[in-house]
C-alpha cells in the first residue's frame, strides 16, 4: 500500500455549481486513489510522507475530450476558413504526411512533450488512419505518464486520394491489426497508460459498409467510439445528402449502433446545432458531448447551447480541438466556453444563463473525466490525477482569496508556465 498527502490550497468541484476550497488542507492518496481533503491529518495518516506545496492551489488533472494529435503542426493557421474548406485545403494534406514515419516522429514528439508539461491528465486523441504512426503516437504519449484514449482515424471516401483507405474492408482489417498489436504491449506491460478508441472521422467519411464493420469491431473489443457531431452547417447538409434515411446527423451513428448506450461509451465533439431530437437521443444514449468553444469560433462553426445541455441533463466535458483550436490548453477552453455562452445569452437566448467560473471548471475537471470513470476531483474513491500551480509570477496589490487566483490563472495562464507539479493516477509525472 502506497501512501502521501499533498499539502496547499486544494480546489477541487463537488458538483457542477459548488467549487470546494480548502486553504493548507491535506489531500489523501492511497494505492493512486484520492482518501479525501482533510483538515489535519487522521491518526493513521500521521507518518504518511507529506508533499507541502506551500501556498500553491492544488486542482484536478484537466480532461480534454476532444484533439487531433497531427494537426498540433499547424495550430494558429488556416484560421480564415470554415470547416469543410479548412479541412480539404489544410487538415487532410497536413494528415497525409504522417505515412512517413520520420515526420510523423518529429511531429508526435513535440505534441506529447507539450502535452506532458500542461494541465491535462487524461485525453481523448484522434491519430490518422496510419497504423504505424497511431502506434508512434501512442508510443510517445505512454512515456509522457497521461492517460490517453488513442484512435487510429477510418476514412473510406470523400477525401483525397492521399488520405482515404481502399475501401471498407481494407479500412477494418487495418484497424483489427491495430488493436491486436495494442493488446499485445498492452499484456505485456509496454504500455499502461494508452488505450484505444475506435474512431470512425465523421459520417462524410465513412461509408455504410466501413460503419457496420466498425459496428463489428466496437462489439467484439468493447471499445469506446470518439467522433463529430453537428458541427457545421455545411457538414449537416452533407450528411443529409449521404444518409437520406436518417432522421438527423446523430441519427445516422446511431442506425449501426454506433452512438452510444450498452456497451458503447462515445464522445461526440462539438455538437453546436443539434435538434431537440438529437439531445434527446443523447441523452438516452449517454453520449458526453466534447465542448470545443474556440475550434467553433475560430472555424465559424457557430456556439454551441451548452447551458441548455446542462439544464436537460447531458454529459458534457471540454475539448481543444487542436488544431481548430489553437492551443491544448484547457485553462483556455474554460475561459472560452464562459465568453461565448455570454454571447449566445445576450445575441441569441437570454433565458438561458451563460456559464460561471466554477461551471466552466467542472467541465474541465469532473464533467469531462467521467468518460474515463471516477476521474476529476478529489472526493473520495477517485483516481487522484492533481496539478500543483504556481501563480507567484501573477503579482497583485492587493490579497486575493483562492477562487479568486484560481480563476486569475485560467484567464492569464499560457497553459504551462504555472504548472508545478501533475499526478497522474498518484503517480508524479516528472515535468
Amino acid at each position: 500500500m502506497k501512501r502521501f498527502a499533498l499539502k496547499g490550497t486544494i480546489c477541487y468541484s463537488a458538483s457542477l455549481q459548488e467549487l470546494k476550497v480548502l486553504e493548507q488542507g491535506y489531500l489523501l492518496c492511497e494505492d493512486g486513489v484520492s482518501r479525501g481533503v482533510v483538515e489535519k491529518l487522521p491518526g493513521d495518516w500521521a507518518d504518511c510522507e507529506v508533499r507541502d506545496y506551500g501556498n500553491r492551489l492544488i486542482i484536478p488533472g484537466m480532461s480534454d475530450l476532444h484533439m487531433h494529435a497531427p494537426q498540433y503542426t499547424f495550430r494558429g493557421t488556416g484560421m480564415d476558413l470554415e470547416l469543410l474548406d479548412w479541412l480539404n485545403q489544410e487538415t487532410f494534406p497536413e494528415e497525409a504526411r504522417y505515412g512517413d514515419l520520420d515526420y510523423a516522429d518529429r511531429a508526435y514528439t513535440i505534441f506529447a512533450e507539450n502535452m506532458k508539461r500542461g494541465a491535462t491528465t487524461r485525453a481523448c486523441i484522434f491519430g490518422t488512419l496510419h497504423r504505424e504512426a497511431t502506434e508512434l503516437l501512442m508510443e510517445k504519449l505512454e512515456q509522457t505518464g497521461i492517460r490517453a484514449m488513442v484512435g487510429k482515424v477510418n476514412m473510406d471516401r470523400n477525401s483525397p486520394d492521399i488520405l482515404r483507405e481502399r475501401d471498407a474492408k481494407e479500412s477494418a482489417e487495418d484497424t483489427k491489426v491495430w488493436l491486436r498489436e495494442v493488446a499485445e504491449k498492452r499484456a505485456s506491460g509496454q504500455w499502461t497508460h494508452v488505450e484505444p478508441i475506435l474512431t470512425p472521422r465523421f459520417i462524410p467519411s465513412c461509408t455504410d459498409e466501413l460503419m457496420r464493420e466498425l459496428k463489428r469491431i466496437q462489439t467484439e473489443y468493447r471499445l469506446p467510439v470518439q467522433s463529430h457531431l453537428s458541427e457545421n452547417f455545411g457538414e449537416i447538409g452533407w450528411v443529409k445528402e449521404l444518409c437520406p434515411d436518417s432522421k438527423f446527423y446523430g441519427d445516422a451513428y446511431d442506425q449501426f449502433g454506433l452512438f452510444g448506450g450498452d456497451g458503447c461509451p462515445t464522445v461526440m465533439a462539438h455538437c453546436v446545432h443539434s435538434g431537440e431530437e438529437e439531445q434527446q437521443l443523447m441523452k438516452e444514449r449517454g453520449v458526453w458531448v466534447a465542448h470545443c468553444p474556440q475550434s467553433n469560433t475560430n472555424l465559424s462553426s457557430g456556439i454551441a447551447p451548452i447551458r441548455e445541455y446542462l439544464d436537460k441533463g447531458l454529459k458534457v466535458g471540454l475539448g481543444s480541438d487542436v488544431a481548430g483550436g489553437s492551443t491544448e490548453s484547457i485553462f483556455r477552453a474554460i475561459t472560452d466556453a464562459i465568453q461565448v455562452s455570454k454571447l449566445r445569452w445576450r445575441l441569441v437566448d437570454e433565458t438561458r444563463k451563460p456559464l460561471t467560473f466554477a461551471e466552466g471548471f467542472y467541465l474541465a475537471t469532473k464533467g469531462g473525466g467521467s468518460f474515463f470513470g471516477k476521474v476529476g476531483s478529489f472526493e473520495e474513491g477517485y483516481e487522484l490525477d492533481a496539478v500543483v500551480l504556481d501563480d507567484s509570477s501573477f503579482k497583485s496589490p492587493r490579497p486575493l482569496t483562492p477562487e479568486q487566483r484560481l480563476e486569475r490563472i485560467c484567464y492569464l495562464t499560457d497553459g504551462i508556465s504555472q504548472i508545478a507539479a501533475k499526478y497522474v493516477a498518484g503517480e508524479n509525472v516528472q515535468l
